[in-house]
């Protein structure tokens, strides 16, 4: 079974804080890839993130998004964001169990006029449905 939460509230510390199910096993979080001066990230290509302001995202699920990207061709970067927090940072502050990975397009200027380009949008979204069909 597959749970969508939709949330926008990953930035203060509470987007998927509450609201997942017991039964979830992993959550992979889909959130803008901030690019910039020493970002690996740009707006052609997804991003698998590694690790955030809250530590290191579950290793073992990161490289599972990896081989699924790699096995259907879909163009990513990988990169950290010191500065940034995500949904899958609030899941286990408050208190989730399970392996948790982020993921998403590389956009400019975030919290401003935000832009990427289609390209990374369709990567993400391929991501995402490669990721369900593996299930």
């Amino acid at each position: 079974t597959t749970w969508i939460h939709i949330s926008n509230y990953e930035e203060v510390g509470h987007g998927a804080a509450a609201g997942i199910p017991a039964e979830v096993q992993e959550l992979i979080a889909v959130d803008l890839a901030a690019i910039g001066a020493g970002q690996e990230s740009d707006e052609f290509h997804a991003t698998l993130c590694l690790k955030d302001s809250g530590g290191p995202y579950h290793h073992g699920l990161s490289q599972k998004l990896r081989t699924i990207a790699e096995k259907y061709n879909i163009p990513y970067k990988t990169d950290i964001y010191p500065h940034y927090g995500s949904d899958g940072e609030a899941f286990w502050r408050a208190g989730g169990d399970v392996a948790a990975a982020l993921i998403g397009p590389g956009v400019d200027a975030s919290h401003n006029y935000e832009r990427t380009h289609t390209e990374a949008l369709l990567a993400t979204t391929k991501w995402v449905a490669a990721y369900l069909l593996e299930e």
